[in-house]
């Protein structure tokens, strides 16, 4: 298995999301213990683009019950990258 398969889990597809693609903007969802220089590195070898800049950002865990036990979901990090001009992932 690569190594950009390892830090990228999935390339997520979300309402929010699609709000950035016209700027050339992808979210993903990252291993927590990446860095922005792996995540580039994942993203150009991956899908074979130029990577312009990564933005990350770590999404909090949410309380929740299954019955009379209370959990929590775990913390996610995601990458907002930024494609160099001319440049697209293709999303089926």
């Amino acid at each position: 298995m690569s190594h950009s398969a390892l830090t990228i889990k999935a390339l997520l597809q979300t309402e929010k999301s699609s709000a950035y693609l016209p700027e050339g903007k992808y979210l993903f969802l990252v291993q927590n213990s990446a860095n922005k220089i792996q995540i580039k590195q994942a993203v150009e070898q991956a899908y074979k683009v130029k990577v312009k800049e990564v933005n990350t950002f770590i999404s909090a865990g949410k309380l929740k019950r299954v019955r009379r036990q209370l959990g929590r979901t775990s913390d996610t990090k995601k990458a907002v990258v930024t494609l160099a001009e001319g440049q697209k992932i293709e999303i089926k």
